[in-house]
């Protein structure tokens, strides 16, 4: 283990109910953080970041995927999925976005879910306290609205001012009762092309 790390949170929750009716299946939304002294804190301004992301990144990403891996029973259990990252007040946000911006990081849970599409992600700094907000999408297919969640905890005394919070999080289905449709439908109705949405 890297020796930054000073501990591992994990967030569970089990929707029973929404909009007055039953979820059925159960909605689980789950997550799992690090806490991490900040590999590049105190030296000022670092031009290459990229021995501490070969060497802290793989780490983590494996470290992450397995404890979510064990929360959701299986990769297959696993529909949507993303990622996030907060830096602690006297951090930069690219070092925030060094550790999860990197396959190094990502390709550890995409592979263990058997997944198609990019990890959706935050990189964002704050306080202790300060929300996780890690965004979730099929895990598949980026226009499935159905699977748009958001996994949502915050950590009460991370991060601090020279730490990172790194996170995984995801959910084992989409919206309860969703009903707003699907990406393609919309540009379908707008006469667009899938792969050139805007028209440009």
């Amino acid at each position: 283990m890297i020796p930054e790390l000073r501990k591992v949170v994990t967030f569970d929750e089990d929707i029973h109910t929404e909009g007055g009716r039953p979820s059925e299946p159960v909605l689980r939304m789950i997550g799992v953080a690090a806490v991490v002294r900040n590999p590049w804190a105190g030296l000022g301004f670092v031009d290459d970041l990229s021995p501490e992301i070969q060497r802290m990144a793989p780490v983590l990403g494996e470290m992450l995927t397995n404890r979510l891996i064990a929360l959701a029973g299986s990769g297959d259990a696993i529909e949507a999925y993303g990622k996030a990252c907060i830096a602690g007040t006297s951090c930069e946000i690219e070092h925030a976005s060094a550790l999860i911006h990197t396959l190094q990081y990502g390709n550890f849970y995409r592979e263990a879910v058997g997944a198609k599409s990019y990890l959706g992600f935050t990189n964002t700094r704050g306080p202790a306290n300060t929300q996780i907000q890690i965004p979730l999408m099929d895990k598949h297919d980026t226009g499935r609205r159905s699977h748009y969640l958001t996994v949502q905890f915050s950590i009460y005394d991370a991060p601090d001012v020279d730490e990172l919070v790194v996170a995984l999080g995801a959910s084992t289905r989409g919206r309860p009762h969703h009903r707003i449709g699907d990406r393609y439908s919309d540009l379908a109705a707008l006469g667009r092309d899938v792969e050139n949405p805007a028209g440009v």
